[in-house]
């Protein structure tokens, strides 16, 4: 795909996402990040980061009064898959680069005492899908198809994207917002700034449960996943508005209910 057809579809997306129409872009194509709509190497056109506001953390918590019922629902199905062991799961993220989002803030020294690598490290809060210590003979490795590690009920929850539901108490936290690129684990992190030379500038806003990569295509499962979902997430930080923030979030409703792009 030349420079000039990427384009095109870098504009049908911007339509489709601020406009209303059908989306097309890319359908499902494997295409480099080198070779996509250019992309500035900056991070000037990204919209200014304004952190996690007051309104969207009393949304994520009226959003877990709601779904209590349903989040308690999970973790007896959890508990009664495997009696006595962990409902949740806590995992290392990278999130906001703070150190350039808030260069000269008050604060910022702290900000950079507190990060490692690319981007503020947190934990991320998630529903168990996998046994215990999955990974504790391979160490990190990528999530892929019908993964044996899966539980039974933890296929179901992935499949519906409901073993994300914890996540709103790190929205609450203010660690994350409800739409955003999704936090990798400092592991992957450094390995996809090496390969992927745009991937760095994702982290200059705060991640999300859900987003437009997330909405648009599958979990990861390799390098050539993320490189083609870098452009979504680059998209979105320079073009997210509140319009495109609701739509993101009615697919992602659609997504829970039909299982699209789940593994």
């Amino acid at each position: 795909m030349n420079v000039t057809a990427s384009t095109k579809q870098s504009g049908r997306l911007q339509t489709a996402y601020q406009v209303g129409t059908a989306i097309d872009w890319p359908a499902r194509t494997q295409v480099p990040i080198a070779t996509a709509a250019p992309v500035e190497s900056s991070a000037s056109r990204l919209k200014p980061v304004r952190g996690i506001g007051l309104v969207e953390r009393l949304v994520a918590a009226a959003a877990i009064v709601a779904l209590s019922p349903l989040m308690l629902l999970i973790a007896v199905a959890i508990r009664l898959e495997r009696p006595g062991g962990p409902v949740f799961y806590r995992q290392e993220r990278v999130g906001l680069d703070r150190r350039q989002a808030y260069a000269g803030s008050p604060g910022s020294a702290a900000n950079r005492r507190k990060t490692r690598g690319y981007g503020m490290v947190f934990r991320i809060w998630k529903f168990r899908t996998m046994v215990p210590d999955a990974e504790r003979l391979t160490g990190p490795v990528w999530a892929k198809e019908d993964d044996p590690r899966a539980t039974s009920v933890g296929r179901i929850l992935r499949r519906l994207r409901l073993d994300e539901l914890p996540q709103l108490f790190n929205v609450v936290a203010g660690e994350m917002r409800l739409i955003g690129p999704r936090p990798e684990r400092p592991h992957f992190v450094e390995q996809l700034c090496r390969d992927i030379p745009e991937y760095a500038q994702r982290m200059k806003v705060p991640p999300g449960i859900t987003g437009l990569a997330q909405v648009e295509r599958e979990y990861d499962s390799s390098v050539e996943d993320v490189r083609t979902k870098v452009k979504y997430d680059l998209f979105y930080a320079r073009h997210r508005c509140g319009l495109m923030d609701l739509k993101i979030l009615l697919k992602t409703v659609d997504v829970v209910l039909t299982g699209k792009g789940a593994h």
